[in-house]
């Protein structure tokens, strides 16, 4: 997944990837609904379909500004639920005003080509008892994601990797096992984790037992 925060679908802030300067000069922070170009490639990229928990008018474009790890001001897109849009929005205005570097954050990019086919290199929505991605396949049986209600985000994978079954396949993620070792992008500091605790978002890296969502925080923990 090629994430950071970015935009998902029936809204998984599953992150994506860098925002150009040209795209980010026509953004405005604020809250839209999706255009009838994005609402398409919503659907095309196989990112949702009807089945999904969320309809699509339901969802919004999220556009907020970041602090990048190139230490420049950046205007970034997710895509989530629209009852959580004010929530978010507070939460990466925090964030940026903290200086709290997110790696990318863009539409388009989130529904281009993946180097796995479920977009997701960490193994963080494999080894979970729901749908493999955001939005892109049945539940099967199981419990959607939190990230098919677009009621969750995972923020900077490469530094906040998911740990349990499989560990990670991102190898440059490799080094961030060891979260005694904290360095920029990292969710592990109580300051940056109060901005969705305030909000009443959960944090992935406090599930018990061995498995932990570091980049993984939901509306409800989960």
């Amino acid at each position: 997944m090629k994430l950071v925060a970015t935009f998902v679908l029936a809204a998984a802030l599953s992150a994506a990837a860098a925002t150009s300067t040209a795209a980010t000069t026509t953004l405005r922070p604020g809250v839209a609904k999706l255009t009838q170009q994005q609402a398409h490639e919503l659907v095309t990229s196989g990112e949702w379909h009807p089945g999904c928990p969320v309809a699509r008018r339901n969802l919004r474009v999220l556009t907020v500004r970041y602090y990048g790890f190139d230490h420049h001001t950046h205007l970034g897109q997710i895509v989530v639920n629209e009852a959580v849009t004010a929530s978010l929005a507070k939460v990466f205005s925090k964030l940026y005003r903290m200086h709290f570097p997110i790696r990318e954050m863009s539409f388009d990019s989130m529904y281009g080509p993946h180097p796995d086919k479920t977009g997701d290199v960490t193994a963080s929505f494999e080894c979970r008892n729901a749908v493999p991605s955001p939005c892109n396949g049945s539940a099967k049986g199981t419990h959607w994601s939190m990230h098919a209600y677009g009621e969750a985000v995972d923020l900077n994978p490469r530094e906040n990797p998911y740990v349990g079954c499989g560990m990670t396949r991102d190898k440059t993620a490799l080094s961030y096992l060891k979260r005694s070792y904290v360095r920029p992008g990292m969710a592990i500091l109580p300051t940056y984790r109060r901005t969705f605790a305030k909000v009443g978002w959960g944090w992935g890296g406090l599930w018990a037992g061995s498995t932990k969502d570091y980049m993984h925080f939901s509306i409800n923990g989960h």
